[in-house]
């Protein structure tokens, strides 16, 4: 007699089966159409007689091996599951059977019945724990198991959205949410303590949907809210710090797939710095959806709790904060402000007057700040028994001195820059470029952009990928999807409502299929190996590795030939010397390298006018290695005109001065970097702000010293020490332009009068010329303009290769 799986038995039902292949009779006698099942378990004795007993049974049945679950359900749809944990006691691939069930969309709310050889109480629990309705050992009477099948299939399924929490996820349905957060915003705010709502959407739902279905606003959902919970494959520091799982109290989600959190608490700045590294992890973690192997970019926004007494209309701000973060796709929340419900930006009249007018008159503030104030300064102290413009020539004298120091050391350290590993470290994986571009900045140049990037040569797939924005339909637009159609390499992608190249590159991020990215602006030509040459470093333990741009248009006026010299300057002198010298590297967002997943998760953010030394020293603050390598080469275009250099150079260094006040206090306490990179860091973020001023003060140090002594004529312009100081750093530039001549490639060292007119010009204008654009961005930067100047491109003559 056949017993319970509460008792004992002497053999079991599948044994039976085998002796005379037919069950019992009072179980077929009670057979009826128990509907599909589908068994789950690897070919062999066991399934073939779980199969035996369930159509004897009276059930159709068809079978799937693990692995093949979603694919078979698709194929014919079940009524329900039964599957065999293949290991017994150990429960591994029981566990990861009831996962792969559950994970298919077909297979979330079906009956799901365990069978094991040895069911012990502990591995029970956990699998029912784990999402299966039942656990029944092998020794089971066939009645048994066809009666529990059939209980579970009359039973009426309840819809998760009509429960008040999803058991398995753990998610609030979008009404119970509201009903969370209401009950929430009801406590007094006294015992609220603060906390926080979030709402959270992917940039990429719109093309998962129209791709796979609306069931991947569920599926999406689900993914972000696992990885709250710590369930999903996040980065190793998520897991470190506990995740915002350890403050967040309440999970939903609503009908267009948006993860709803209630942070109940937390102050402001905790939640915003939680959420801060939520969207890192989710940028960094490759989720499967829908079966497809998929990046998202979080959108999220936020606001406190502390005055609402609604939550419809909390989610609904919420929900508008998310709208401005999906235009940036920087993985920064964005915090609710009332002007994103579509009110425009109300400002002071005072301040909409003054501050176009303060901007414009920058160089005369300028002279005030750095001249006449320090002078009346040093006159008041004198006055007082200090003779502080004393003790500030001294300090002038210094700086100056010790500027010229820096270059020269820079130039030398640039002699033994480190080269390029000789082969790769892997095998050449598949690699997208990606380029930058506002169109109708570009439609001279694209197309011969474009042709450039095609004739690249890379032993593996290489995508082009060109994320571009337009304010309107352009005639070369016709001309580059006839490109794409005829070379599939070529993907084009508007980015709709972009006003940033820093949004350009974010929307592409997630759709490149390379495992590194190569960043362009729209008028590079890089090199045919430069993919090649890139993974030679990324294969050998690099994140990121800067190329060195050229200049290719130096015939076109004397403006581009100075700004071809100054180029080899920066990048074959500067950046490979300072690399060398304080251990890391900066750039990357022209000509430079990613490994795409650091890219994923660092992105771009485009209200720092330059965003790549951001996005590096972001990298770098995680322990990205950083390389520079001179013989990694692309050309570009350089300004012809002296107000097209101006706009870009004043764009440079107010974005400059950004970084320096982000992170040059935050870098110098971070235990990631070395004594050596921090002091690298006071020079590069620290130094290079206060050295434009204080070069000025020779002024006003001149005047007081004149003024002190009754006039210019009875000053001494031998003093020894002056001199010296004054010839040391003039011989700064003649030693850079000779290092740039020695290190420049051969189309540009060919042209020697161009490095003597860069030496004349850079040392009695050039120099003079940047001090003075250093300041007015200072001044721009404190009077809030930071308006984008596109510098123009035109097709214009190149320089000869030699």
């Amino acid at each position: 007699m056949l017993t319970s799986h509460h008792g004992n038995s002497q053999g079991s039902p599948l044994a039976l089966l085998d002796d005379g292949d037919r069950a019992p009779h009072d179980a077929a006698a009670h057979a009826r159409d128990g509907g599909h099942v589908l068994v789950v378990g690897a070919p062999g004795p066991r399934l073939e007689r779980l199969t035996r007993t369930l159509r004897a049974t009276g059930h159709e049945v068809s079978h799937a091996p693990p692995g093949e679950v979603d694919r078979r359900m698709r194929q014919a749809h079940p009524d329900a599951v039964v599957a065999l944990d293949e290991h017994g006691a150990h429960l591994n691939s029981g566990l990861a059977v009831i996962r792969e069930v559950r994970a298919a969309s077909a297979g979330r709310a079906l009956p799901l019945l365990m069978v094991t050889a040895t069911p012990e109480p502990a591995g029970v629990v956990d699998m029912l724990r784990h999402g299966a309705d039942d656990c029944i050992p092998e020794a089971f009477d066939p009645g048994e198991l066809s009666a529990r099948i059939e209980a579970k299939l009359r039973r009426v399924p309840v819809p998760v959205e009509s429960l008040p929490r999803d058991p398995r996820t753990g998610l609030y349905s979008h009404p119970h949410f509201l009903d969370e957060l209401d009950r929430e915003l009801r406590r007094p705010e006294a015992a609220r303590h603060g906390g926080v709502l979030a709402v959270v959407s992917v940039a990429e739902m719109a093309t998962l949907e129209a791709r796979l279905g609306q069931r991947v606003r569920r599926e999406v959902a689900e993914r972000l809210a696992g990885l709250v919970n710590g369930v999903s494959p996040a980065r190793a520091e998520s897991r470190a710090w506990g995740g915002l799982g350890s403050f967040c109290d309440r999970l939903g989600w609503d009908d267009d797939g948006r993860l709803l959190m209630l942070l109940p608490g937390v102050d402001e700045e905790t939640a915003r710095r939680g959420l801060e590294r939520f969207a890192a992890d989710v940028a960094g973690t490759r989720f499967i959806v829908a079966d497809e192997n998929v990046r998202l970019t979080p959108a999220i926004g936020w606001l406190p709790l502390t005055g609402h007494t609604d939550g419809t209309e909390a989610v609904d701000q919420a929900r508008d904060a998310v709208q401005e973060a999906l235009r940036h796709r920087d993985l920064r929340p964005v915090r609710y402000a009332p002007w994103m419900r579509g009110a425009p930006h109300r400002h002071r009249p005072l301040s909409a007057l003054l501050r176009p007018a303060l901007s414009a008159l920058s160089p005369v503030l300028a002279l005030l700040i750095g001249v006449a104030a320090p002078f009346l300064l040093y006159q008041q102290t004198y006055a007082l028994g200090w003779d502080l413009g004393s003790a500030m020539y001294w300090v002038v004298v210094a700086g100056l001195v010790l500027s010229a120091l820096l270059i020269v050391l820079e130039c030398l350290f640039s002699l033994d820059a480190g080269s390029r590993p000789e082969r790769p470290g892997a095998p050449y994986p598949p690699a997208s470029a990606v380029i930058a571009a506002y169109l109708p900045n570009e439609a001279a140049t694209i197309v011969d952009t474009v042709e450039s990037f095609l004739r690249l040569d890379y032993p593996d797939e290489l995508e082009i990928v060109l994320a571009y924005n337009t304010p309107h339909p352009l005639p070369v637009e016709d001309t580059l999807r006839e490109i794409a159609a005829r070379d599939p390499r070529l993907v084009l992608l508007p980015v709709a409502g972009s006003t940033s190249k820093a949004q350009n590159i974010n929307a592409a991020v997630t759709r490149v299929r390379g495992e590194f990215v190569g960043i362009f602006d729209a008028d590079h030509h890089p090199a045919p190996t430069a993919f090649k040459d890139a993974w030679h470093w990324l294969s050998n333990g690099y994140d990121v590795v800067q190329g060195h741009c050229v200049i290719r248009n130096g015939e076109s006026s004397r403006v581009a030939e100075l700004v071809a010299v100054e180029f080899e300057a920066i990048y074959a002198v500067s950046h490979p010397g300072r690399t060398r010298l304080y251990g890391f590297g900066v750039f990357g967002g022209s000509n430079g390298f990613w490994r795409t997943d650091l890219l994923a998760r660092t992105r771009m953010h485009g209200s720092m006018l330059t965003e790549d030394i951001d996005s590096t020293l972001r990298a770098l603050g995680e322990g990205a290695r950083f390389a520079v390598d001179r013989t990694l080469i692309s050309r570009e275009l350089a300004p012809t005109t002296l107000k097209a250099l101006w706009n870009q150079r004043s764009r440079w260094a107010q974005g400059w001065l950004q970084v320096s006040l982000k992170h040059l206090w935050r870098g110098l306490r971070s235990p990631v970097f070395t004594a050596r990179q921090k002091l690298g860091l006071f020079v590069l973020l620290g130094w290079r702000e206060v050295q434009p001023w204080l070069t000025l003060q020779i002024l006003p140090i001149l005047l007081y010293s004149a003024w002190r002594a009754g006039g210019l004529h009875r000053l001494d312009w031998a003093v020894p020490v002056c001199v010296l100081a004054v010839l040391f750093t003039m011989a700064a530039g003649p030693v850079q332009a000779l290092f740039a001549w020695r290190l420049a490639v051969p189309e540009l060292r060919a042209r020697r009068r161009w490095f003597w007119s860069y030496f004349l010009v850079s040392t009695f204008f050039y120099s003079h010329f940047k001090n003075m654009v250093a300041r007015q961005a200072h001044l721009k930067e404190a009077l809030g303009d930071r308006q984008w100047r596109v510098t123009p491109r035109a097709a214009t003559k190149a320089v000869a290769r030699r």
